[in-house]
């Protein structure tokens, strides 16, 4: 979606996209969907991806783990491979799946094979689908597909922005396929390789949905490792039917319907590979066109076009469409202008009223936008580019479709129960309301309606009044407000809180759930000895909290930068800390109300109240730019040297490892499997450093704005 996509290409090499699928080399995927009132075909497909470019990994002898979340359930199990955007095959030595049992272990690995075989050879350009393998698959559960590579790794045919971390062993690291345990996989990336869908059979659904988007349905700006893309909610919504539905989400980053790219085929181009050959698949929603017109270019015109081509073609196939308005975009970047927004307007007034064209609609911009000026996202819903939704953004569009349109599963909850603010902010041993709202959105009343919050351990609500309703009407609400106090030790950071709504729908006992991610938020205290803090930054302010879990702490700055001759900053350290061979490491549990370079981590220095006395090195991970490390080459005090990159995620886990001078830089999003940022050579290094937790808004462009930073578990060792 966003122009850094062209940047990410330009590291990696991309190869020609395939013209068409050539034969699988062991069961071959089904042509279509069949049609409707014909037998249902054997396979249903479970999660997918789209592949769409390729890069040479460097590596030999290497497993790679991919851990899933599937959306529909069964008793068997079967994986597809692709190698579609290579020029070279790819031996695939060892396969398992098996359910997860945590970051990369799996409790039962089991073996998979292709034509009866342990090893395949995929050709450039095919795709390989393994036999069945007898598993019980629960409606959304976590498996995990390992998969080995003998001899030299040449490229990785792969779905770059998975938002989920994928553990690879290292080089020569040899086959561990079959682990339990993850220990050997000390690798990790975020892509999904080879890895092109999951399927299943043998369980109660009626077929699947196809999200065909861009990178608002690839999940970019939601939140890493917890599933919570807009296709992620909708199979949580389809998952309290009496019957379930497959959920495959087929979003490329800077898809555009009228026009793609090498690596990036138009939703037209893609449309066979990536919808109308998926097992089972019923019903498309197709949720594009906001690249096509802001940078994209195309008229309003040319995108309604393109939908009803693709529209054509999916009724010729037997499957269900329905069309997703585009979701408002002003503020993101200078993309949008009066002329484009009058486009927007155009092609929404198609998806809405399409005269045929489409089976039904979800209305994605009016679930999103700003009341009070529509072109714009509401503050609710904005991941912060205003183009990207947050995860309750990304909520709001799975709440916008009509499950009974999508004619995928049966009797499905009518009455649903949502929980606001949908991101409340709570201060430990405070009261704050929150309001559970049930909903009846079916067609006949709902008895016996109540709700209940779920809390974590030491928290306590109070609802003003009674929490039981009666009954509802169609289209009726009620709402209880509920008083909720956070226990007096609770930790900042996020705390999930869920709300439970249970009824009588058609004499029979229903139930719906939400939840909202509840932010302890930190007030400003006094920092204790040990530590000390100091201040470059503007409006530097600190709080530390000794809870039962260890302490926290807790940065409020300005500051431009945090890197060259602008080294605006607040740090909260431990002097002398760090010996010439040790290590320092934190956890960044989160990082809010700063633009997106701002940056919050770990540092080291000879003195961090004057980093010119030498030793100065910085790891950081910030929202544009990842992680970042960053170090003072010739000992002036300024941070000139830059290493690292990749997608943001909090919490995060960084690592500073210093050997004399050397300095090794490593992240982890889980505190076990480590990645190596990079490694720099501090020549001013002398003697014991000091060690600390360190935050700037880098507000350059932001002028005013401050950042809020909040750590734990921050430890040095030597």
């Amino acid at each position: 979606m966003s122009t850094s996509l062209e940047h990410l290409r330009g590291q990696r090499r991309i190869a020609a996209l395939a013209t068409g699928l050539a034969a699988t080399l062991a069961t071959l995927l089904p042509a279509a969907p069949a049609a409707a009132g014909t037998r249902q075909p054997e396979w249903t497909g479970t999660w997918a991806t789209a592949q769409h470019a390729a890069y040479d990994p460097g590596t030999s002898e290497v497993t790679v783990r991919i851990p899933v979340r599937v959306s529909a359930g069964g008793s068997s199990v079967r994986i597809r491979l692709t190698n579609d955007f290579t020029t070279e095959p790819v031996t695939i030595g060892h396969a398992t799946v098996g359910r997860g049992d945590g970051g990369s272990a799996v409790a039962t690995p089991h073996e998979v094979r292709f034509g009866g075989k342990e090893e395949v050879t995929i050709a450039a350009g095919e795709q390989a689908v393994s036999d069945a393998v007898r598993v019980p698959v629960p409606t959304r559960s976590d498996l995990v597909v390992s998969l080995y590579f003998p001899g030299r790794l040449t490229h990785i045919s792969q779905h770059w922005m998975g938002l989920q971390t994928v553990y690879w062993t290292p080089d020569g690291g040899g086959d561990h396929a079959s682990d339990t345990d993850g220990g050997a996989f000390t690798r990790t990336d975020s892509t999904f390789p080879f890895l092109t869908g999951v399927d299943v059979r043998g369980g109660d659904t009626a077929g699947a949905v196809v999200a065909l988007g861009d990178s608002i349905t690839d999940g970019a700006s939601s939140t890493a490792n917890a599933n919570r893309r807009w296709p992620d909610y909708l199979a949580a919504r389809l998952s309290a039917c009496s019957s379930t539905a497959g959920v495959l989400n087929e979003g490329i980053s800077g898809n555009r319907i009228t026009a793609g790219s090498d690596g990036n085929p138009s939703a037209l181009d893609r449309l066979e590979r990536d919808v109308l050959s998926q097992p089972n698949a019923r019903t498309v929603i197709l949720f594009e066109g906001v690249n096509d017109l802001s940078w994209g270019a195309a008229t309003g015109g040319q995108v309604i076009d393109g939908m009803r081509q693709i529209a054509r073609r999916a009724h010729a196939r037997g499957l269900r469409v329905i069309g997703a308005t585009v979701v408002p975009y002003r503020g993101w970047g200078d993309w949008w202008t009066e002329d484009k927004e009058a486009d927007r307007q155009q092609v929404n007034a198609f998806v809405r009223h399409s005269g045929g064209v489409f089976d039904g609609y979800a209305d994605f911009d009016r679930a999103v936008r700003d009341p009070d000026d529509p072109t714009r996202y509401a503050a609710a819903f904005d991941s912060g580019d205003h183009l990207h939704p947050n995860d309750t953004g990304m909520k709001a569009f799975a709440d916008a479709i009509d499950l009974s349109g999508l004619d995928v599963a049966r009797d499905c909850p009518s009455a649903r129960v949502r929980l606001t603010p949908y991101q409340p902010s709570l201060r430990a041993g405070q009261a704050t309301e929150v309001t559970t709202t049930v909903t009846n959105t079916g067609p006949t009343p709902v008895t016996g309606v109540s709700s209940r919050l779920e809390l974590p351990h030491g928290w306590s609500a109070e609802p003003a009044g009674s929490a039981g309703i009666r009954a509802l009407a169609p289209g009726e609400r009620a709402a209880v407000t509920w008083a909720v106090t956070p226990a007096a030790d609770a930790a900042w950071g996020t705390h999930p809180i869920k709300a439970s709504a249970s009824y009588r729908q058609g004499g029979r006992p229903r139930h719906d759930s939400d939840s909202v991610d509840a932010t302890v938020v930190p007030v400003p205290s006094e920092v204790r000895a040990p530590y000390l803090t100091t201040a470059t930054a503007d409006d530097a302010r600190y709080a530390q909290n000794s809870g039962r879990s260890g302490d926290q702490f807790a940065i409020w700055a300005g500051g431009r930068d945090l890197s060259g001759g602008t080294d605006e900053k607040a740090a909260v350290y431990l002097p002398g800390a760090v010996p010439s061979s040790g290590s320092v490491s934190a956890r960044v549990v989160g990082q809010t109300g700063s633009g997106p370079s701002a940056k919050a981590g770990i540092a080291v220095a000879n003195d961090l109240a004057a980093p010119e006395k030498g030793g100065y090195a910085v790891l950081t991970m910030s929202a544009q730019y990842g992680v970042e490390f960053l170090t003072d080459s010739d000992g002036d005090g300024r941070l000139d040297t830059w290493a690292g990159g990749g997608a943001s995620y909090h919490p995060a886990h960084l690592k500073l490892v210093r050997d004399g001078p050397v300095y090794t830089a490593y992240a982890s999003a889980d505190g076990t499997a480590w990645q190596q940022v990079g490694t720099a050579t501090v020549p001013s290094a002398s003697g014991s450093g000091d060690a600390g937790l360190v935050a700037s808004a880098v507000n350059l462009n932001y002028p005013g704005q401050t950042t809020t930073a909040v750590f734990d578990s921050f430890s040095v060792t030597g």
